[in-house]
């Protein structure tokens, strides 16, 4: 196969996989991000591979992008199977927003989830006791709810301005661990759909997927609830999944799901987060960067961010007037708004390139990341 070419950039290629690479010059990506990436194309069976400008490293290979295989590789999806970006619209005008009154209801989310949760699993086909006293947690890590403003919107995604919107991005918690620790051994080498592992894989995998959607379904109601609100589902879009592609697997690590309408793209909490329209580029294979993507990696973040008490406070304000609500030190130094790319540089090379164009850009008022109590999902 020879090289294409997308915006002055050639794709690389390895073996029989070609990496189309959906950025620009101007974003900057981590070389063992791009190592990971080449190294997947060289895989067995591997077809096409889409990069996006969020890319960065992983446990098992780069987040963000999008693996086209002839079989399955169930660490390509990850332990966070179905983790994704729900956007709400609420009922709750921006000017009746109190945001002080607001910010202790909001610790809600950092408390366990009603146990009788069995009828919202079985309302989407789950088992009634599938992991339920996790339904509606967030989760450590990137993870969030966020109360945001449209700063700017076309009439097209018919959003109001003057209401308040949640954006949560959350996923499966234990169950897409326990899904991919299930997995027997060789299966990371591939595995072909007609034999017994992957049929129990494709199994687990879509309910994981289901259950993370509705956890972030009922993240959103406990929120409105909190803020005494109603509230509507604008956007789900999944980016840690397997879906059918074709006559082959397209496996998504970090990648939404672009081709359902309006694809969320968060930024980090000091920054603008934007609503996206997806372009029907085939070589994206119907995915879209889902976020800024990591600059810095969380363990380097101690030694790059202050720590004093003054530093921490002002970690907990945005530049738009907004609040963090974060009570672990720690995770507030990994999840620095330093450790992020800029959101606005990766929409402006999705668009660059052809991949999807801005919408909507929403701001954050405030965001929920984490109380002390377990720091991990």
């Amino acid at each position: 196969m020879g090289n294409s070419v997308l915006d002055g950039r050639a794709s690389a290629v390895s073996g029989d996989g070609v990496i189309t690479k959906f950025y620009t010059s101007t974003a900057w990506i981590e070389g063992r991000a791009e190592q990971q990436l080449e190294e997947i194309a060289g895989w067995t069976g591997v077809q096409r591979v889409a990069a996006f400008p969020d890319l960065h490293p992983g446990k098992y290979g780069p987040v963000g992008c999008a693996v086209l295989a002839d079989r399955i590789f169930p660490q390509l999806i990850g332990n966070d199977i179905g983790c994704g970006m729900s956007l709400f619209q609420l009922d709750l005008p921006v000017r009746k927003l109190k945001l002080e009154k607001a910010l202790p209801r909001m610790r809600i989310l950092g408390e366990p989830g009603s146990e009788d949760q069995g009828w919202r699993l079985e309302s989407v086909g789950l088992p009634t006791d599938m992991f339920a006293t996790s339904l509606g947690t967030i989760g450590g890590g990137n993870h969030f709810c966020e109360v945001q403003t449209v700063a700017e919107a076309e009439g097209s995604t018919g959003l109001d301005a003057s209401r308040l919107y949640l954006l949560v991005h959350s996923g499966s918690r234990g169950l897409g661990n326990a899904v991919l620790d299930s997995v027997p051994p060789g299966a990371y080498a591939g595995l072909q759909e007609d034999c017994d592992a992957a049929r129990a894989y494709l199994k687990d995998h879509g309910n994981a997927v289901r259950w993370a959607s509705l956890n972030r379904q009922i993240i959103a109601e406990r929120a409105a609830e909190a803020l005494r609100a109603d509230l509507t589902r604008l956007v789900d879009a999944p980016h840690n999944l397997l879906a059918r592609h074709g006559e082959g697997w397209l496996h998504r690590k970090g990648a939404a799901v672009a081709d359902r309408g309006f694809v969320p793209l968060a930024g980090s909490r000091a920054s603008a987060s934007f609503l996206m329209d997806a372009s029907s580029h085939g070589d994206a294979l119907g995915s879209l960067a889902h976020g800024a993507g990591r600059r810095y990696d969380r363990s380097s973040m101690h030694g790059r961010v202050r720590a004093k008490r003054s530093d921490i406070e002002g970690m907990q304000r945005t530049p738009f007037g907004g609040r963090v609500l974060c009570e672990d030190r720690d995770l507030l130094i990994e999840e620095a708004p330093l450790a992020y790319k800029s959101s606005k540089a990766v929409a402006e090379d999705l668009e660059r390139t052809g991949a999807g164009h801005r919408v909507a850009e929403f701001h954050p008022l405030l965001t929920f990341k984490k109380t002390r109590d377990g720091r991990r999902s």
